[in-house]
Formats: structure tokens, sequence, C-alpha cells
């Protein structure tokens, strides 16, 4: 990879990368730092990463590096919360709320392959060259999110 190229690659994807990663950790810090952190290893390993390839290269380094983080300070603890939202909450939540309050359901990977999908508009093959799945692997989690996801939305205090 040429520093044109690199440059090209900082400018085409770092606020992609940006988005996704904030839309999994709700961390607007740990995502900066974390975008940061891959065009760092990218500019280290330039020489060795095929520009063709960059794309999911970048997304794999940051998905990776986000769950090392998230393991790291929350002892694992974003990962595995499934814990009720209080239900003296008004109704008048609006609807990205709700949506954003049931992906923060998910385990880490079904919400990380939703977000990669449905968010980002990857291809079943690009999402699995990103998290290491298969492609069949990549469509479960998928399904089982969005199955999860209509069991909460549609529950009745969630009806707007």
């Amino acid at each position: 990879m040429t520093i044109k190229e690199y440059n090209r690659s900082v400018e085409n994807y770092s606020d992609i990368i940006f988005r996704f990663l904030v839309k999994n950790t709700k961390d607007r810090e740990l995502s900066g730092d974390i975008v940061q952190d891959v065009f760092l290893k990218l500019w280290q390993k330039r020489k060795t990463v095929n520009f063709d390839n960059v794309k999911s290269y970048l997304f794999k380094m940051a998905y990776n590096r986000m769950i090392d983080c998230l393991r790291k300070e929350k002892n694992n603890a974003l990962l595995e919360d499934f814990s009720f939202r209080d239900e003296t909450r008004h109704n008048e939540i609006d609807t990205k709320t709700i949506i954003d309050e049931a992906l923060n359901r998910l385990p880490a990977i079904q919400k990380a392959a939703i977000t990669l999908r449905d968010y980002e508009g990857y291809s079943y093959h690009e999402i699995g060259k990103i998290l290491n799945l298969s492609e069949s692997q990549v469509k479960v989690y998928i399904y089982r999110g969005r199955k999860s996801l209509k069991n909460y939305l549609v529950r009745i205090e969630n009806v707007i």
C-alpha cells in the first residue's frame, strides 16, 4: 500500500468505522481511540496490506480492538447486559431510543452483524470477513438478532 492509498483509506473509512464503533460502544472517546489505534496499526503494516482489502481489514481490526477494550474495561458487563429497563419511564420515548435500547440488549456479535448489515449496508460475505465468521454464521446471527429485536420491540410498553 502506498502513502497515497493509506491517506485515501483514512479519508474513506475513518468516519464509517467511528460510527460503527460509537453505535456498538456508546462511548465516543473509546471509539476515537480505537480508530486511531486501527489506523496506526495500518500504517505500521501498510507494506503488507493490499489496498483492495483494506476496508474489511480495518473493520476486522476495529471490531477485535473494540471487543478487547470492552472486556478489559467493563469485564464483559457491556457484552452480557440484559437488565430490563425501568418500568417507571414514560411512553414519551422516541423510536430511535427504543431501537437503540433493543440493540444494546443483543450479544455483541449479533449487534455488530446487524449494525454492519442494516446500518452500513455490508454484504453477508463482507461481514463474515470482518467478524471472522462464515457467511452462514453471519446469517444465523442476523436472523437471531432480528428475532430478538422484534420480540423486544413488539412488547406492549414499547408500542408507540
